[in-house]
């Protein structure tokens, strides 16, 4: 699929025109397998995903930037991600790369090299920049941004302080009322928004791993998770429960003086192999 409006670029920037609004895509939590007929509670998870990126290349297309935010593959297998960089390096558009809890890291950044499709740790396109933290935990659900992570995150604001910024990881950094997800969040977050608090430029915080749609705001800063290609979690809940909403993603639209539009769109709600009778999923 081509038509995208900008190529990938070299030293993680590209230009826009001036006033030229950015079209940016989020895709979450796609839990493939390597199989291609494999499934989750139920859920043929590349099916799902199939769906989801037809839906959106149907309603938000030409895109600009494709944030991947974790959770790309569920059974740590080497081809279940290059099927996804194959598929997605079909669309001929920067798409950035981030692990989840359920990925292997290693093996992630090790594929996701070259081409459109990367484990870039930042982007700049015109008047925004990207930055993309990894928030997971060895042999752990919950997340955590060690010092490392927290540094570069302070480090790429800093030497970008004309941009707008948009910080993307995996794990939900406030509590979405689901007390049982709420467990396996950041566990440092206080440390994360001390970071963020310091630089204006900073416009909204964008992860997945909740599996259902939020948006919110903390001191004049957008917070935004999408619903996953595959399984959704039911919002506010106590203990661990499926919802029959269908899988979907999120888009943005950026402006170049930091405003941002964003909404949900999800696929037609036939999607009902799902066991919602599931008490966890591994």
């Amino acid at each position: 699929m081509k038509g995208n409006r900008m190529a990938a670029g070299d030293n993680n920037k590209t230009k826009m025109s001036a006033g030229e609004c950015l079209r940016v895509l989020q895709i979450t939590d796609t839990h493939l397998f390597e199989a291609v007929d494999g499934k989750l509670v139920g859920m043929s998870t590349d099916e799902t995903a199939c769906e989801v990126l037809e839906k959106a290349l149907g309603s938000f297309w030409p895109s600009d930037l494709i944030l991947a935010t974790g959770d790309i593959v569920h059974d740590t297998s080497e081809a279940a991600y290059r099927r996804f960089k194959e598929r997605f390096e079909a669309l001929e558009v920067p798409t950035l790369v981030i692990p989840g809890n359920h990925d292997a890291p290693a093996t992630l950044n090790r594929i996701m090299q070259g081409g459109y499709v990367t484990a870039e740790r930042h982007r700049i396109v015109g008047n925004w920049q990207f930055i993309m933290l990894d928030s997971t935990k060895p042999d752990s659900d919950g997340g955590h941004l060690v010092e490392s992570e927290l540094k570069l995150l302070e480090r790429l604001l800093s030497e970008h302080p004309d941009q707008h910024a948009i910080v993307c990881l995996h794990h939900h950094p406030v509590s979405v009322d689901c007390r049982w997800i709420d467990t396996i969040g950041v566990d440092n977050a206080d440390e994360f928004f001390a970071v963020l608090d310091r630089f204006p430029q900073v416009r909204a915080v964008v992860w997945g791993h909740i599996h259902q749609d939020y948006d919110s705001e903390r001191k004049g800063v957008r917070l935004l998770a999408s619903p996953s290609t595959c399984i959704q979690f039911k919002p506010r809940q106590e203990e661990f429960a499926l919802d029959d909403a269908p899988p979907g993603f999120r888009w943005l639209r950026l402006y170049p003086d930091g405003r941002i539009e964003t909404a949900v769109e999800r696929v037609e709600a036939r999607w009902r192999a799902v066991d919602l009778q599931s008490v966890g999923y591994s």
